[in-house]
């Protein structure tokens, strides 16, 4: 598991950005929100594990940190 915070979420299109302590940029897709909600706040503490999609990584099983 990484830690990070969530610095954008787009509600409408549902995807969005988790900076960790390092200041690098994970994207993900709302699908990846452990809880099912599809939805998460800007400046939320989460948890996730890096996840190689489609040619490049991405968060996954985000949830609260």
């Amino acid at each position: 598991m990484q830690s990070g915070v969530v610095s954008a979420f787009g509600e409408r299109e549902g995807l969005g950005e988790i900076t960790d302590a390092t200041g690098r940029v994970w994207p993900f897709h709302c699908l990846e929100i452990a809880d099912g909600s599809r939805t998460i706040e800007v400046g939320a503490s989460v948890e996730f594990v890096p996840l190689a999609k489609l040619g490049r990584f991405e968060a996954s099983r985000i949830r609260p940190a």
